[in-house]
C-alpha cells in the first residue's frame, strides 16, 4: 500500500482548543487533559494547528489539544481559517472555554502578583473588560464552557476529566451539578432547575447541621410530595434530549439543580437523578458546587 493510501486510512485525532479568560483556569485544564493522556501543546500559533494534526495523525496520537490565549494576538486572524481548514480536512474540533467572573479573576491575579496580558500598565478591570470583548466570539462559539469562578483547583481538575477522560464517544456525557441560587446561577449550565418548591430541611433542627449527602436528610427531602415526579420529569427529558445533543455533536451537557444554599435539597436530588441516570446506562458525573460554603 502506498503512503498516501496509509495515511488517508488514518483516523483524525480529536482536537480541543482550549482557550478564555485569563485567570479562570485554562492552564490547570490543559494540565488535566495532558495527564488523561492528551497530547497539550500551549500557545501553538494558530497558523500552525493544521501541521501539527497531520503530525498526530501520523504519529497515531488520537486525542490533541491546543492552548490559546489572547498572548496569542494572531489567533483573532488565524484562528477561524485554520479552524475551517480542520473541517475541510474531516477532522473534528471543539473549542473549550474557561471563564470566571471579574471579582475571582481580581482575586487570583492579585493573589499571583502578575498582570493580565492585556493590562499594559492600566488597570486589571480594563484589561479583564478588553479580554472578554476580544474573546466574545471564541465564547459563543465553544463547544464547553466551564465557569471556575466557584471552582477550586480539585473541583476543576475533576470536570476536566468528566469531559475529556472517557474514550467512550458514543453518547452525551452529563454532568449534574448542585448549587445554592445565593451563590448565583452557575452560567456554564445547559439547563438549569430549581427545587426550592420542596420543604427546607434547614428549618428541621435536627437535618439542620446535616447535608444532602446525609442518608437522613435524603429520605426526607425525597419522600415530599413532587419529589419523585420531579426526578421522573428529569429523567424523561434527558432520554429526549440526549440523542438531539450527541446528533448535533454537543458531547457534554451540565444539569444545574439549585435550593437556596445548595446544602440540603439540591444536594439530594441531584444525587438521586445521577443515580437515576446511571441506571439506565447514561454517562453521568456530579459535582456539589456550593457544598461546604458558608
Amino acid at each position: 500500500m502506498s503512503e498516501p493510501q496509509q495515511a488517508s486510512q488514518q483516523t483524525s485525532p480529536r482536537v480541543v482548543i482550549v482557550t478564555g479568560m485569563s485567570g479562570a483556569g485554562r492552564r490547570t485544564a490543559a494540565h488535566a487533559m495532558e495527564d488523561l493522556g492528551w497530547f497539550v501543546v500551549d500557545n501553538l500559533p494558530p497558523s500552525m494547528v493544521s501541521q501539527l494534526v497531520e503530525t498526530a495523525r501520523r504519529g497515531g496520537q488520537d486525542r490533541v489539544a491546543v492552548g490559546l490565549d489572547v498572548r496569542s494576538r494572531e489567533m483573532f486572524d488565524q484562528l477561524p481559517r485554520s479552524l475551517a481548514q480542520l473541517e475541510v480536512q474531516g477532522v473534528r474540533r471543539e473549542i473549550c472555554y474557561l471563564e470566571a467572573n471579574d471579582d475571582a479573576i481580581v482575586r487570583r491575579q492579585e493573589s499571583a502578583r502578575r498582570p493580565l496580558p492585556l493590562q499594559d500598565g492600566g488597570s486589571l478591570i480594563q484589561a479583564i473588560a478588553q479580554e472578554r470583548r476580544m474573546l466574545g466570539n471564541l465564547r459563543a462559539d465553544a463547544d464547553v464552557v466551564i465557569d471556575t469562578s466557584n471552582l477550586n483547583v480539585h473541583q476543576l481538575v475533576h470536570r476536566v476529566g468528566h469531559i475529556y477522560g472517557s474514550g467512550d464517544d458514543q453518547a452525551t456525557r452529563f454532568q449534574i451539578m448542585s448549587f445554592g441560587f445565593k451563590n448565583g446561577v452557575p452560567v456554564d449550565a445547559d439547563m438549569v432547575f430549581d427545587v426550592r418548591f420542596l420543604p427546607n430541611p434547614h428549618w428541621v433542627p435536627h437535618l439542620r447541621p446535616q447535608t444532602g449527602l446525609s442518608r437522613e436528610v435524603s429520605d426526607y427531602v425525597l419522600a415530599q410530595p413532587g419529589a419523585q415526579e420531579f426526578l421522573d420529569q428529569l429523567v424523561g427529558l434527558v432520554n429526549t434530549v440526549g440523542p438531539g445533543y450527541f446528533r448535533e455533536g454537543k458531547r457534554q451537557a451540565t444539569i444545574a439543580i439549585g435550593c437556596t444554599g445548595g446544602k440540603h435539597r439540591s444536594t439530594s436530588m441531584t444525587e438521586a437523578f445521577a443515580a437515576r441516570l446511571r441506571a439506565e446506562g447514561v454517562q453521568v458525573s456530579v459535582l456539589h458546587r456550593d457544598l461546604g460554603r458558608e
